[in-house]
C-alpha cells in the first residue's frame, strides 16, 4: 500500500493530518499486511497513538496500549509547572491517576536524582506505566491507597492529572476518547471535580513541608478547584497557558 493510497484512505475517514499519520503508520508496520490492518484501525476511528503504540510527550516516546488514556499535548504545561516547582535534585515525585505514566516519565527525565512513584486504579494503565517507568514504583489502586506508607510527609511534587470531564458531558467528547479510552480516566463526576476534591483532601498527609500539589482542570472549573484546595489547608495558585489552552492548579503546603 503506497503512502498516497494511505493518505487518501485517511482523508476519507476524516483524519486532518493524513500525510503525517500515513508516515507514522508506515513506520510502525513490519510488513504490508500489518500496514493494511493499521490503516483500517485508524480509519475506523481508533486513536493514532493506540494504533502505533506510542505518543510523543515532552520529547519522550511514551508507550500507550489500547484502552489507556492518551497523553494530551496540553498536559505538557502541567509537566512544565511541576518541573519548575520541584527541588532541583533528589525530588520525591508522585504521579496519581498516572495513566501511561507520561508525567512521571517527564519528571524523571527532567529532574536529577528524582524518586518517582505512580499509581492508577486501571490495571491496563498500570501495566503500561510500568513499561514507561522502569525503576520507579508503580502501584495499582485508588488514589493514595496503594502508596507506600514511607512516602507520607515526604512528597515534594504530587501530580494528579485527574479526570475532570463532568459526567453529563462524556457523550459530547470526540469519539476517539469516548469509545477508546477508559471511562474512569475521563469521568470526573457531576461537576467534573469529584476526584480532584478527594485528592485535595488527602494531599496534606503526603506532601513534605513546602511540597506542591498540581492538577490540570478546565478553565471554567478553576474557581471551584481553588476552593477545594484552600479548604484543605493548601495555598492555591492558578497557572494558565494560552498557547496550550491549559489551566493548572497549584496547591502549596506551608514550609
Amino acid at each position: 500500500m503506497s503512502l498516497s493510497v494511505i493518505v487518501t484512505r485517511l482523508r476519507a475517514a476524516g483524519c486532518v493530518f493524513a500525510e503525517d499519520e500515513a508516515r507514522l503508520l508506515a513506520d510502525a508496520a513490519p510488513d504490508p499486511g500489518a500496514l493494511s490492518r493499521l490503516v483500517e484501525r485508524r480509519a475506523a476511528g481508533e486513536p493514532l497513538e493506540h494504533v502505533v503504540g506510542w505518543a510523543r510527550f515532552r520529547g519522550l516516546r511514551i508507550l500507550v496500549d489500547p484502552g489507556v488514556f492518551v497523553p494530551r499535548p496540553r498536559t505538557e504545561f502541567l509537566a512544565e509547572q511541576a518541573v519548575a516547582a520541584a527541588p532541583p535534585r533528589g525530588a520525591v515525585v508522585v504521579d496519581l491517576c498516572c495513566g501511561s505514566g507520561a508525567l512521571g516519565a517527564a519528571l524523571a527525565a527532567a529532574l536529577e536524582g528524582a524518586e518517582v512513584h505512580a499509581a492508577d486504579i486501571d490495571p491496563a494503565a498500570v501495566a503500561c506505566a510500568r513499561r514507561n517507568l522502569p525503576g520507579a514504583g508503580v502501584y495499582e489502586g485508588d488514589l493514595y491507597d496503594p502508596l507506600p506508607a514511607r512516602l507520607r510527609g515526604r512528597v515534594d511534587v504530587l501530580l494528579a492529572n485527574v479526570p475532570y470531564v463532568p459526567t453529563g458531558e462524556i457523550p459530547l467528547l470526540p469519539a476517539e476518547a469516548r469509545l477508546h479510552e477508559a471511562r474512569v480516566a475521563l469521568d470526573g463526576g457531576g461537576d467534573g471535580l469529584e476526584v480532584l476534591r478527594r485528592v485535595a483532601a488527602g494531599a496534606g498527609e503526603w506532601l513534605a513541608p513546602g511540597g506542591r500539589l498540581l492538577f490540570e482542570t478546565g478553565e471554567r472549573q478553576a474557581p471551584h478547584a481553588v476552593e477545594a484546595i484552600a479548604r484543605h489547608g493548601l495555598t492555591p495558585r492558578v497557572a494558565r497557558s494560552a498557547d496550550w489552552d491549559a489551566t493548572v492548579l497549584i496547591g502549596s503546603r506551608r514550609a
